[in-house]
């Protein structure tokens, strides 16, 4: 059985080559460390990722460790997701259409000891992909200017936590994780006449750690409804990475000067908070809602400043971010012989405040809608693996800036398997 809990840890390692490719396209991504992923799983996805207050133990819920101390005592679980992407950028009358696929995460769960559950895995943090052409025309003798600005990375992590039941209604968890991932951007202009060329690259690597901290505290209300109330905790800290600005100046006649300038240990995790409610009524219907905040105006940030050329790390380079999700899963009835009756349905709605800063204004902010169905796989040996499919639609929109609509496909896969059952024979 250790065999089998070993092979299913390293499954997950290998997919960590699978984060290569970038999860978005928005122009957005290169504020900041880049679009904040999702980092819930297939079931709560179709509830839009309303999930801090969701306890049970069949599913693996890694936005609160708490939740890891439910894991049924017979299964080993193991999630897989990936994502398909539309967007559509306007600006003004202009609109562009854009496409991407990406491997989500792959997290695991299985019960250490009575009323201990242990999960692990690999999630995305960020995501940092974008290129984009803007010309001036200055006049006949200065010609026109092209600035090209391209992004690529992200930010990952690779997580170990473990959940532990104080008493039948508490349970406490906490999850550590390796946070790693580059993010690089390039900025560069050139002119159609014999203004000199310029290039601007920013990079920087992380290798750091990331903690949470969880809890839920449920209570039954009647027979058929019972109440949790869940928190998380985000611990803030310096990362210890080092931005690097590379200022490349080329002459008409081809000489090039280069200046580079390293902000030391620039870049730094927010504290971050959580609370979620969660009701289940007759394991029929569960409707969870969740109210998140990030702390980033306190913490520090690489900016490149003109007029000095200085780049350092300073405060109030971006702001403080708010999350609010809400969701239902509605199931006919898990026990009946007629499929559709077992089938979950999901839909959800959430609302996000930007964590940065366009041109000294404030971000746009972001609406939500999903809907999906969590569909049972049944075969000779195992009626309890899950294949959840969610749709969810994005805008991103503020006044006089890009707007964004993504129509996002999530697939996910929940292997649950009875390794821990034991067999008697007659």
């Amino acid at each position: 059985m250790n065999k089998k809990i070993l092979s299913t840890m390293l499954m997950a390692a290998a997919t960590i080559g699978s984060y290569a490719q970038s999860g978005t396209n928005s122009p957005y991504s290169q504020y900041g460390i880049g679009v904040l992923a999702d980092q819930s799983t297939g079931f709560s996805r179709g509830m839009n990722g309303a999930s801090l207050g969701m306890r049970q133990g069949n599913v693996v819920n890694p936005t609160n460790p708490a939740s890891y101390s439910a894991a049924d005592s017979l299964t080993m679980i193991f999630d897989i997701g990936m994502t398909g992407q539309i967007t559509n950028f306007k600006e003004g009358q202009t609109k562009v259409n854009a496409k991407n696929a990406n491997f989500d995460y792959a997290v695991g769960l299985f019960r250490l000891l009575p009323g201990v559950g242990v999960s692990f895995g690999v999630l995305p943090y960020s995501n940092v992909g974008y290129k984009y052409t803007t010309s001036t025309y200055l006049d006949r003798t200065n010609g026109t200017i092209t600035e090209t600005y391209t992004g690529e990375g992200g930010l990952h992590e690779v997580f170990l936590g473990a959940g532990l039941r104080i008493t039948p209604q508490l349970s406490v968890g906490f999850k550590a994780a390796y946070l790693w991932g580059s993010i690089d951007r390039w900025a560069v202009s050139s002119s159609t006449t014999y203004i000199n060329s310029l290039s601007k690259s920013y990079s920087t690597s992380v290798n750091s750690y990331k903690a949470d901290i969880g809890l839920q505290y449920s209570r039954r209300l009647t027979k058929n409804d019972e109440l949790t109330v869940g928190a998380t905790v985000g611990i803030g800290h310096k990362l210890h990475a080092d931005a690097e600005c590379n200022i490349i100046n080329i002459s008409t006649t081809g000489t090039s000067d280069t200046t580079s300038i390293v902000a030391a240990n620039a870049l730094e995790l927010p504290m971050s908070y959580g609370a979620g409610v969660t009701w289940r009524h007759n394991n029929s219907l569960l409707v969870c809602a969740d109210i998140g905040f990030q702390q980033w105006s306190k913490v520090t940030h690489p900016r490149y400043d003109s007029a000095t050329n200085t780049y350092e790390a300073r405060t109030n380079v971006l702001r403080d971010r708010w999350t609010m999700a809400v969701g239902a899963d509605f199931v006919p009835d898990y026990q009946s012989r007629n499929y559709l009756n077992r089938v979950h349905y999901r839909v959800g709605g959430g609302y996000a405040t930007p964590y940065y800063y366009v041109n000294n204004v404030k971000g746009p902010k972001e609406l939500s809608l999903s809907a999906g169905f969590g569909l049972p796989l049944q075969n000779a040996y195992n009626s309890r693996s899950v294949l959840n499919i969610s749709a969810q639609w994005v805008r991103t929109s503020a006044k006089d800036m890009i707007t964004e609509n993504s129509f996002r496909l999530n697939i996910g896969l929940t292997f649950n398997e009875r390794w821990f059952f034991k067999w008697k024979i007659d």
